[in-house]
């Protein structure tokens, strides 16, 4: 895929793909890798042992002198050093790296099947691969070169060395990966975990709109309303070449593109939903140019066979809602991990509501509307996060009452009527389910006392909002 041309690109592209701190599509498919880090140190490693070689051929020649501390050794004794390096290397390895496995398998299925693709991309992890490999190649590379066939055998006596301590280098880096996976395989810490790449992901997709980059009028062009009629009436679709998870979607290309040709497209999903072959991708209007933009639709979409946090933060929710009704099922009944999750969640959409999410409208330089797509709304992310929490929270007042407070805490960053429209909406649906499903008076008043509560602090909200300056409206 090409990279998105930025000269002409407009405000919105703007803010969905030049702005983002995520990693491209590209970086994000290495980065799930465990090949890639492991490869550049071994690289690395390959790179040091032809300096130190170099150095110890000067040095076999007279033409250096290495300092006293460096470890001198025959030929024989230089082999059996580097031998026994390299075989406890890889035995070490291989050990603790099945025995890991093993341990993610299990808590995999507590946590979800997502725990293993969250060990894989961790950068510690392949760090440690990496700087084992790397060290079994060094002392492999060293031990080819030690040889009795040269007058007075040639030991390459730094290399031996500098062998040794990337050994010692080992030992500290086995002791921090066992630290660092018994503590990333606790429920806080994986919680934790998705809870800040949500906070990523928001920052990312939806970020403060600065006054020089509002959307140009459109002047000349036909409005939102005409342009969908004309679609409905006309538009020519586009079928999927693939089937698979939409993970990235290259909407400057596709502005690109329909100013090229004239034209409008409407996408038919945004990252996240799964695609199948030969099912609608796009329709395009007028009709005529729908060939070349077949082309470029192929281009401008990533699909694969699992979901990512690129131009997805419903992928972090529903991460975090996954563990909670895990935790909430009867077969583990954990109120306090779901507890956590909700506390997580209740951060990323208090930042979410503080941020301005798009129309789905994107527009030329000269503010002709060019593509239209299905970003997600602010109703939609809050349902996402607590429908299936309350739902599997009947008969539970502690749930209930934390699922409550949670919204409270988001109302208190809302901007918009809208949004607290939404929250209020919500805390019905669970006020109501509680009033079915729990039985206790007790509970049920302190069920109704957080819910009072929450509606008097949105109310609260809304005249402080309503007294400042204008706040700018978020789609519902």
């Amino acid at each position: 895929m090409a990279p998105e041309p930025t000269s002409a690109r407009p405000p919105e592209v703007r803010r969905r793909s030049g702005q983002s701190r995520l990693p491209s599509w590209r970086w994000e498919a290495l980065r799930t890798t465990f090949w890639l880090v492991p490869t550049l140190l071994v690289v690395v490693a390959s790179l040091l042992f032809l300096l130190t070689f170099e150095i110890d051929w000067a040095v076999y020649h007279k033409h250096l002198a290495l300092p006293f501390w460096i470890v001198s050794v025959s030929a024989t004794a230089g082999r059996e050093v580097l031998i026994g390096i390299a075989a406890a290397i890889i035995t070490v390895v291989g050990v603790v790296f099945s025995v890991t496995i093993v341990a993610l398998t299990l808590a995999s299925q507590q946590f979800g099947p997502r725990m293993m693709r969250n060990f894989v991309r961790d950068v510690g992890n392949q760090v440690t691969l990496g700087v084992f490999v790397a060290t079994f190649v060094y002392s492999i590379l060293t031990l080819v070169v030690v040889t009795a066939d040269f007058p007075g055998g040639f030991v390459p006596h730094l290399s031996v060395t500098v062998s040794e301590a990337l050994m010692l280098v080992d030992i500290t880096v086995l002791i921090y990966f066992i630290h660092h996976i018994s503590k990333s395989i606790q429920l806080p810490e994986v919680i934790a975990s998705i809870g800040s790449d949500l906070v990523r992901a928001i920052d990312a997709e939806f970020s403060e709109m600065a006054p020089d980059e509002r959307p140009l009028p459109d002047a000349s062009g036909k409005s939102l309303t005409e342009l969908e009629s004309l679609i409905d009436r006309g538009g020519a679709p586009v079928a999927s070449s693939v089937s698979g998870y939409l993970q990235f979607v290259g909407y400057g290309q596709l502005v690109d593109i329909a100013t090229r040709t004239d034209s409008v497209i409407r996408l038919a999903y945004s990252p996240g939903h799964f695609l199948v072959a030969g099912r609608p991708l796009a329709t395009v209007w007028p009709p005529e140019a729908a060939d070349k933009v077949a082309i470029a639709l192929g281009r401008a979409h990533v699909a694969g066979p699992h979901r990512t946090l690129m131009q997805d933060p419903v992928f972090a929710i529903d991460q975090l809602v996954e563990i909670a009704i895990r935790a909430l099922s009867a077969a583990v009944n954990d109120t306090f991990t779901a507890i956590t999750c909700i506390d997580w969640l209740s951060a990323g959409l208090s930042r979410l509501s503080g941020r301005i999410l798009t129309e789905g409208v994107y527009r030329d330089h000269v503010g002709r509307i060019r593509l239209i797509g299905t970003d997600p709304s602010y109703a939609r992310m809050v349902d996402r996060a607590f429908d299936k929490v309350r739902q599997a929270a009947g008969g539970m007042p502690a749930v209930i009452i934390r699922m409550i407070d949670a919204l409270a805490a988001i109302g208190d960053l809302t901007t918009t009527p809208e949004q607290r429209r939404i929250l209020l909406r919500q805390a019905d649906a669970i006020l109501r389910s509680a009033e079915r499903s729990v039985s206790e008076p007790d509970d049920q008043d302190d069920i109704h006392a957080h819910y009072e509560r929450l509606v008097r602090k949105l109310a609260e909200r809304e005249v402080a909002t309503s007294a400042g300056p204008g706040a700018v409206g978020v789609a519902p």
